[in-house]
């Protein structure tokens, strides 16, 4: 059975949206926000940055979505103390959860063709980072739904 989450993620892919903008993009609808620049910024890491061999986006999403949870955003605003750790809880899981693909990069992981990438592959790792990041989120006391700061 599929859950909601799993199906918005098909929805989205299937509306031309990337792993590492989908991560970012459910984020955004969770608080109920709209920000379309940081939506098209987070496609310069599409398919491994847009090179089959770079890292995969939902690596460099996931990473990104947990500094938007927890990094600096403003001149008075300060990074929280547990993003280092953070980030190095999500990219054990990440290595983990890949070790079978033969590396970290889009091409190991999406089968060889970027642009096309194997749905069962990348659909279980999309919608297991995502959970993964909301449980390190959580862990860390912070809300999902509301994020940093005020954005009232």
């Amino acid at each position: 059975m599929i859950d909601q989450t799993s199906l918005r993620m098909m929805q989205l892919a299937g509306q031309g949206y990337c792993c590492s903008q989908i991560l970012i993009l459910l984020a955004l609808e969770g608080m109920g926000r709209e920000n379309p620049d940081l939506v098209r910024a987070m496609a310069g890491l599409c398919h491994g940055m847009g090179d089959c061999d770079g890292p995969c986006g939902v690596l460099t999403g996931g990473v990104c979505l947990l500094g938007m949870y927890s990094g600096k955003g403003t001149d008075d605003d300060v990074a929280d103390d547990r993003l280092p750790l953070m980030l190095e809880s999500f990219r054990d899981w990440f290595a983990g959860a890949v070790a079978g693909y033969g590396g970290i990069s889009c091409g190991s992981i999406a089968g060889g063709d970027c642009r096309t990438p194997d749905p069962s592959r990348c659909g279980t790792l999309l919608s297991g980072a995502y959970a993964r990041i909301m449980e390190i989120v959580v862990e860390n006391g912070m809300d999902p739904m509301t994020g940093k700061g005020d954005h009232a």
